[in-house]
This record gives C-alpha cells, sequence and structure tokens, in this order.
C-alpha cells in the first residue's frame, strides 16, 4: 500500500469512529448566558422582553427608537464644527453680507448685540464666505497686516493667511480652488485647496495704531473675486455688521439636522469619509434624497438635539480629559479651550472626540496659530468657566479675580465676559463687556497689579475695573493676552482664581 492511501485510509477510519464522551468539554452554563438573551430585561431605556431570544413588537420599536435617537446624539456632536460654521455663514448673509464678494465687517468693533460665540471687543472682525461650486477657483487679495484662515465647510483647517501665513504679513493673492479641480493654476498665487465649496473666510485687522486706520486698510486692500472675473471683477462690497443684533449661533432642535441636511446637499461625496456619512445617512440625511422626516423620527432628532447640547455643556464645565485645565496641578479652574493645545484634535491616528465638541462648542474658526505661543506676539486665552470653588457663577452675586503686577503682555490684556447660554458676549447696560489695560478708568493697584470686579453693580470707587453682570443669569469670562511674554507661557505668572466676594 502506497503511503497516500494509507493516509486517506486513516483519516477516514478517524472520521467514522465514535466520540469519546471525554472528547469535549462541555459548554459551560456561564457562557451559555453570556451568549443568550433572558425572556425580560430592565434597561435604562425601559423593560425589554423575549421569547427565547426573539424580540416583542413593543421591544424592536423601543430599540429603534433609542438607536436612531443614539445615533442623532453623534451625528450632533461629530459634525457640531461643520453646522457652527455654517450657522455663521447663514447668519452673515441674513444681515446682509450674502454674496462671497460681500465682506462682512465690524467697523465699529463687535458688541454684545451680535449673537458670535466667545468674538471679543478687541478685534476688527472681517467676515466671508466662499461659493466654489458656483463660481470657480476665487481670489481673495488681501491687504498687509492681516491676521487670518480659511476653514473648509466642517471647520476643518485649510490654511493661513496674513502674518501666519506665506504672505508672511506683507499681503498678497490667494487662489482657493473647488474640490478635485484639474484646471490650469496661474502664477502669482498662494494656493488654498479646500475640500468643500461654501467655505470660511476669517480675518483680523491690527487696531493697535487705531480703528479708522485699520478699517481703511481693510476697506482698500481686502477683494474677493472669481479668478474668470480677474481682468474686470465686481467691486468687493463692505457691510458694517457693529451695532446690529443677529444671531450666528447654531440651534439645538430639528433646524439643527437641516442645516447639516443642506451641507450633504451642497457639499461634494469625497468632503467626509464614509463611516461619517453612514453615520448621517442613518437618520435620513442622505446626499440627492429629500430630508423628509415623519413624526417619529422629527421627535426622536428633536430629542437627540437637547442631549447633545447638555453634552457639550457637560464636557464643557467638567470635561473628563487631559489638556483642559492651564494649571493641572492645583485646584484652578482656568482652562483653554484647545485641549493640550491641539487644534487637530488628532493624536497617533485618534481623533479627540471630546476635545473636537469643547472647542467647536464654544469657539468659531480654527487654525494651528490660535493655539500657539509665540513670545511677545500674537494673542493666548485663559477661560474661567467656574469660580475658584469649581462653582457656576452667579449673576446677582459680586466676585473678583486678582492679576498678579507686570501682567506679561507685549501688546495688551483684556477680560470679557460672556452669556453661558449663547456663549456670546453677555448683553448688559456695557455695550463692550470688556475691561484690560486699555480701559479708560482703570485702576491699579500700588503694586502693579489689578483687580478686576463682577457683579450687578460696580463696588464704590471701581467702576472701571467693574463687568456688569445680570441677576438670575450665570456667565463666564476670558483673559486673553495680546503678545504673551514668557512668563505667562512658562507659567510663572498666573492670574487668581474668580473669588467670591459677596
Amino acid at each position: 500500500m502506497n503511503l497516500r492511501l494509507l493516509y486517506l485510509t486513516v483519516i477516514g477510519a478517524l472520521a467514522f469512529a465514535p466520540l469519546s464522551p471525554n472528547a469535549f468539554a462541555e459548554v459551560s452554563k456561564a457562557e451559555l448566558q453570556s451568549i443568550s438573551m433572558p425572556d425580560h430585561v430592565d434597561t435604562s431605556i425601559g423593560e425589554l422582553k423575549f421569547f427565547d431570544g426573539v424580540p416583542t413588537d413593543a421591544t424592536i420599536d423601543k430599540v429603534y427608537d433609542n438607536l436612531d435617537r443614539m445615533r442623532g446624539v453623534n451625528v450632533y456632536l461629530d459634525n457640531m464644527g461643520g453646522v457652527s460654521i455654517q450657522s455663521v455663514l447663514d447668519g452673515l448673509a441674513k444681515a446682509g453680507a450674502n454674496a462671497p464678494n460681500k465682506i462682512a465687517l465690524f467697523g465699529a468693533l463687535m458688541d454684545s448685540k451680535t449673537l458670535v460665540v466667545t468674538a471679543n471687543t478687541s478685534t476688527l472682525y472681517a467676515y466671508a464666505g466662499t461659493d466654489l461650486a458656483n463660481d470657480g477657483p476665487t481670489v481673495i487679495e488681501i491687504p498687509p497686516g492681516m491676521l487670518g484662515f480659511l476653514d473648509d465647510a466642517w471647520q476643518r483647517f485649510v490654511g493661513d493667511m496674513g502674518v501666519t501665513g506665506p504672505d508672511k504679513g506683507k499681503g498678497g493673492k490667494y487662489l482657493v480652488v473647488p474640490p478635485g479641480y484639474t484646471g490650469e493654476i496661474p502664477d502669482g498665487y498662494f494656493l488654498l485647496k479646500p475640500p468643500t465649496n461654501r467655505n470660511f473666510l476669517f480675518l483680523r485687522g491690527s487696531i493697535a495704531k487705531g480703528l479708522e486706520p485699520a478699517v481703511k486698510n481693510i476697506s482698500d486692500g481686502l477683494k474677493i473675486y472669481p479668478l474668470k472675473d480677474a481682468g474686470k471683477p465686481a467691486p468687493t462690497e463692505f457691510v458694517n455688521m457693529s451695532g446690529k443684533a443677529f444671531n450666528t449661533v447654531f440651534p439645538n432642535n430639528l433646524e439643527y439636522f437641516e442645516i447639516l441636511d443642506a451641507m450633504i446637499q451642497r457639499e461634494p461625496i469625497g468632503a467626509i469619509g464614509p463611516e461619517v456619512r453612514g453615520a448621517i445617512a442613518s437618520i435620513g440625511i442622505v446626499k440627492g434624497k429629500p430630508f423628509a422626516p415623519d413624526a417619529r423620527m422629527k421627535k426622536l432628532l428633536t430629542e437627540a438635539g437637547t442631549i447633545g447640547e447638555a453634552t457639550a455643556r457637560a464636557i464643557t464645565y467638567e470635561p473628563r480629559i487631559d489638556g483642559v485645565f492651564i494649571y493641572p496641578d492645583t485646584k484652578s479652574a482656568w482652562s483653554t479651550a484647545f485641549a493640550n493645545h491641539n487644534t487637530s484634535f488628532e493624536t497617533d491616528g485618534t481623533m479627540g472626540l471630546d476635545a473636537r465638541v469643547l472647542f467647536y462648542f464654544n469657539a468659531g474658526g480654527v487654525t494651528p496659530a490660535m493655539a500657539t505661543s509665540h513670545v511677545g506676539a500674537g494673542s493666548d486665552y485663559g477661560l474661567a468657566m467656574l469660580d475658584a470653588k469649581k462653582k457656576p457663577f452667579d449673576g446677582s452675586k459680586t466676585y473678583k479675580v486678582h492679576l498678579p503686577p507686570n501682567v506679561p503682555v507685549n501688546d495688551f490684556w483684556a477680560v470679557t465676559i460672556y452669556d453661558t447660554q449663547t456663549r456670546s458676549m453677555l448683553e448688559t447696560s456695557q455695550p463692550f463687556p470688556t475691561v484690560g489695560s486699555q480701559t479708560k478708568g482703570i485702576e491699579k493697584n500700588a503694586d502693579g497689579s489689578f483687580d478686576v470686579y463682577f457683579g450687578p453693580k460696580a463696588p464704590a470707587g471701581k467702576e472701571g475695573n467693574w463687568l456688569a453682570t445680570v441677576p438670575d443669569k450665570s456667565w463666564f469670562i476670558i483673559l486673553r493676552m495680546y503678545g504673551p511674554l514668557e512668563p505667562w507661557i512658562d507659567k510663572s505668572w498666573r492670574p487668581g482664581e474668580v473669588e467670591l466676594v459677596k
């Protein structure tokens, strides 16, 4: 018998031989329980019932409601940056800046009438959007001295302009091309290639030499037009937004998902990955199809918006991630909007989901320059969301923050107060709710330190050092350091906590 025949004979015999009782160990009761479903289970979404693992009709409905609501919450949190920046552009359009060549310019600075998340009164803002699907490649000419950037429709960083950009603050021409553009790129432009058509342009002008020359610099030198019209572009228009009451803050109801649907319909498939697009599709938002949720889905998505915003607020006021608190070895409440100074929110191939929500819920517009400290240049921020005992601020009470001597800034410092509901400047009797080293009438202590007060009434003799609050409302503050010096950066100088006075 040859070896092959012998091998087949042995294998065949084994295959038909009876198994001994101990050939395999029995599956344990614990293992069976771990892969089985009891007939009755109490869960956080209520009672679930089964017949030998088969869910009842009522359980199926309950589980699908939970799944759709849960997916709605995830979509709300994961696309917050995009819906936020679209809400900014939509708000500006309603206020008059409704075309790419119409620039929203806060020519008399921004005040508390305008709802813009954590904007300030110390900056000359200019905002605009692109419409690359309609205009094609678009030219943005910026004047010297600008500080700015372009973000895409999901509020992802595309490129810097001005002082931190390739023109190095000298001004220049930028060419923004549509997704997938394969046409000729002419010489003489700094190229920007966003993955979306509707993008957000943020520009900031220095007012160190006065507001009027800064406004003139922008209005004379900033131009936006399609490349195809470069020979004879339509004039760039400037819409003064100062003093206007309008909203740019994103909603937390069904409208949130309607804004997201408009983005999905407008932007190319490649703008986001299949996993994100799949999550969005799972709640009924699909490119090329109408978003038409029924009464059940409207209810669930409205709940998802509420839960989503509640989650963002929990992450804001009690973050459970590292890198948020500026002085982590102490009980200090001072924090930063950029966890670990990371503006991409990604580390080692992993997206920081809570870090992303923390920023996009409390700020608008992202660039690496915002979280990079350069001694004596740019700006850096500290947020006090809670008082020294980590309690919410009460607008009916009086608080004080102490800034030690020699506040380490090359330019100036400023404290601005915000509404906890809108995350925009708190609307009070002070239309520009900021005090700082440039404030007329601010008092310096004998040792060179400063005390800033917050309350419904100014302490006697401290009117120049006081920001008004509103009884029965909470608030928070941002300390901005313009041109921060080494003691701020290395943390050898630090502000006091915001203490309750009475």
